[in-house]
């Protein structure tokens, strides 16, 4: 199953409305199960070496179903997962890309978010997966 346009737009709204509140222009792209690009916008004045960063901080967080924080809490050195980022093309590990997971409990893409203080991106994301989804996933091998 995949997020749905209208999911998608909706996620993004609500991102949009939240960078708004707290003063922040941000780039904003939702993925699909399979990591591909369902929607996104640049804000006007938003960065534009964040759009890139926007996308793979969604495809991270689809690629591993989990937040991208917490990837970068595991790959630090000597960490499970050093080193990962050099992985599929490049990956983000810091955060501000968060699952989103339906009401059964599936994964069905992903929210990434840049343009800001990786707290100001994480907050920004998180509000546009909460008017469509959940962001926590049953039991995985990595989380902390």
């Amino acid at each position: 199953m995949h997020v749905t346009l209208e999911q998608a737009e909706k996620a993004i709204a609500a991102a949009i409305l939240e960078s708004r509140k707290i003063g922040t222009q941000m780039c904003i792209a939702v993925v699909d199960s399979g990591a591909d690009l369902k929607a996104f916008v640049r804000m006007d004045g938003a960065w534009v070496g964040s759009v890139d960063i926007a996308i793979k901080k969604a495809k991270t967080a689809c690629f591993f179903a989990m937040n991208t924080g917490q990837i970068g809490e595991l790959s630090q050195p000597g960490g499970p997962l050093y080193g990962i980022e050099h992985s599929n093309d490049g990956l983000i590990t810091f955060p501000g890309g968060i699952p989103i997971v339906d009401e059964n409990g599936v994964l069905i893409g992903a929210i990434g978010v840049s343009g800001s203080s990786v707290e100001n991106d994480h907050h920004v994301a998180k509000a546009g997966v909460e008017v469509i989804g959940v962001t926590d996933l049953s039991a995985h091998p990595w989380r902390t």
